[in-house]
């Protein structure tokens, strides 16, 4: 059994809705070693009473109580806590399976060189469990390569190994708000080992009041930010400057300048030496779906219409999309109508998908 500490960072901001089952949840891993820092960032609600009812029974818990200064000032206090060489994130939504931190704490015994683990995950929608899938291209594609493109784990189940990542790369930089991890996982894989399990070790709930949700805007502009930076220092697109314009407002003009920089970024790639050349492709194509995400959720088809005429993408969207888009380059009410048919097709089938959040813990068991 590995004698290491994990110290698991919890940051608290009015999350009395789901902060019992998250600590359950830590509180009840079969990892015989560790320790729970709590930091409620100036909640309103009753999580700090929820918080103080458990530190009073189980030791194992550190709490901090203090007025809002946002997640990154939290995480990076949790960070100066924290007594452990493995530091472990948890989100108070989330609810990890009892094996996760023990599986996670193996395979930095395997492999001691390791900076930083993460795991698949199953997704929370209201009280059923969508069940999840491992993605080949971790296992594929070169993690350093990919995390140039986008945020490559799900922060609540990463681990990070103080024993190989110095201080001055394993904090939370202030200068990108709303998308910190993303900064982190490429500073930390730009120079060090990084690893995933492929199995869900943990619920990731899905709900209105996420960050991911409320902050969506926001956090979209610093993805690109980031983005842009990397692309840039591998002199991958010359001008990749350009796609923070639709960061700030899609139009037509900056639509048309995000499918430049995808044609690019293309012809880019087809120069790269084969062995990196897979890794390069997959991440290009995540940043073409996360640009026509963005450019969708604007609800006018004659932007994404355009979008992938110019970048001659068609056939890498759902065939139904393919059609609402198309009429709807000439009659954007009939598209409207196809995108919110596609919306009510996509939730029926997370329904019956699913399974009931109550046998969360049976189904992680028996898998």
């Amino acid at each position: 059994m590995s004698p290491h500490l994990v110290s698991v960072l919890l940051p608290v901001y009015n999350a009395e809705r789901y902060l019992i089952a998250a600590i359950e949840s830590i509180l009840r891993q079969d990892c015989p070693h560790l320790e729970l820092i709590a930091i409620d960032d100036g909640s309103t609600d009753n999580s700090l009473a929820i918080l103080e009812r458990y530190r009073k029974t189980d030791d194992r818990i550190t709490l901090v109580s203090r007025e809002n200064r946002g997640l990154i000032a939290t995480l990076n206090e949790g960070l100066a806590m924290a007594r452990g060489d493995l530091i472990a994130r948890m989100d108070a939504d989330d609810i990890a399976y009892p094996t996760r931190l023990s599986r996670q704490v193996a395979l930095f015994d395997q492999q001691p060189q390791l900076a930083i683990c993460s795991t698949g995950v199953d997704r929370l929608l209201g009280r059923r469990i969508l069940s999840g899938a491992p993605d080949p291209i971790y296992w594929q594609c070169s993690l350093r390569i990919l995390s140039n493109f986008f945020t490559i784990f799900i922060h609540p189940t990463v681990v990070y190994n103080r024993r190989v990542i110095p201080q001055d790369v394993l904090f939370y930089d202030a200068s990108y708000v709303h998308a910190e991890d993303f900064d982190l996982f490429r500073r930390i894989t730009e120079r060090f080992e990084a690893a995933m399990i492929a199995d869900s070790l943990l619920a990731y709930r899905v709900h209105d009041e996420s960050v991911t949700n409320k902050h969506k805007r926001p956090m979209r502009r610093t993805h690109l930010k980031i983005v842009v930076e990397n692309l840039t220092r591998e002199a991958l697109v010359a001008d990749a400057g350009v796609l923070l314009d639709i960061g700030k407002a899609v139009t037509m003009d900056t639509v048309r300048s995000a499918a430049r920089t995808i044609l690019a970024l293309g012809e880019s790639i087809s120069a790269q030496p084969p062995e990196t050349r897979p890794s390069y492709e997959e991440g290009a194509l995540n940043l073409f779906y996360f640009l026509y995400q963005m450019i969708g959720d604007e609800q006018q088809p004659q932007l994404t219409h355009e979008f992938l005429n110019r970048t001659a993408k068609w056939g890498k969207i759902r065939r139904r999309e393919r059609y609402g888009l198309r009429v709807g380059a000439l009659a954007p009410q009939l598209s409207r109508l196809s995108i919110a048919a596609n919306k009510r097709f996509d939730a029926i089938a997370r329904h019956w998908q699913s399974i009931p959040a109550s046998a969360i813990l049976q189904h992680q068991r028996s898998t």
